[in-house]
């Protein structure tokens, strides 16, 4: 019996552990970076690598927004509070573009020959979400037209770079999707402001370089 109820505490210590994680994080991008967050929906409780909205072929699963929607993602101390309080465990989803970061994202291994190149050219960085699969690297606010003449000054754009922009949406650390968890590759530097990102255009010339360096196969995931 004594087994038993050690169990169920440890259990239910790490229930409470979870809980403060999420919302610490989530209150700390809303409130002390003003980000505008909002909860994702949860993988399918049945099966983890799959989603829990209504599109059964759904390539993202717990890691976007679907109730609430994207338009409600906020930085009010109070929504936040009570939607994590309410759904401890959900993903926290940032929507990407005006006064928050956009990202550029790409496959893992290709994201970190990436990061490698930037480093050789001491360019700074700023923080860095890595995926199972995909890492995102945080960038400035750009805007269609700037994002547009970027990539029409490439000789070649790979279909498996991606840009989460305005109007987009990116999961942030410590969320646990469908495809596992999310981390800080390069994490912010603790206790500070809103963190610094770099502009787009050194970003994303470095990503299409590792993208279509010979012999480089990257999978549209």
């Amino acid at each position: 019996m004594r087994e038993i109820l050690g169990r169920r505490r440890r259990l239910l210590s790490r229930r409470r552990d979870r809980k403060p994680e999420q919302i610490g994080a989530a209150l700390t991008f809303a409130t002390e970076w003003q980000w505008p967050v909002l909860p994702g929906v949860a993988p399918d409780p049945q099966g983890r690598a799959r989603c829990g909205c209504p599109d059964p072929e759904c390539t993202v699963p717990g890691a976007h927004p679907f109730d609430p929607g994207l338009l409600a993602a906020t930085t009010d101390e109070r929504m936040v509070r009570w939607w994590w309080t309410n759904r401890p465990s959900a993903p926290i989803v940032l929507a990407t573009g005006g006064t928050a970061p956009c990202a550029v994202s790409l496959p893992a291994l290709a994201a970190s020959r990436a990061l490698a190149a930037l480093d050789r050219k001491g360019m700074r960085l700023g923080p860095v979400v890595a995926g199972p699969h995909r890492w995102a690297i945080l960038v400035a606010p750009y805007s269609m037209e700037q994002l547009g003449e970027l990539l029409y000054a490439q000789d070649f754009v790979p279909g498996s770079l991606r840009f989460h922009g305005e109007g987009g949406y990116l999961a942030l650390p410590p969320s646990e999707t469908g495809h596992g968890q999310i981390r800080w590759e390069r994490a912010p530097l603790p206790g500070s402001a809103s963190p610094w990102v770099p502009d787009v255009e050194a970003v994303v010339d470095a990503a299409v370089e590792a993208l279509t360096r010979k012999g480089v196969s990257a999978p549209e995931l």
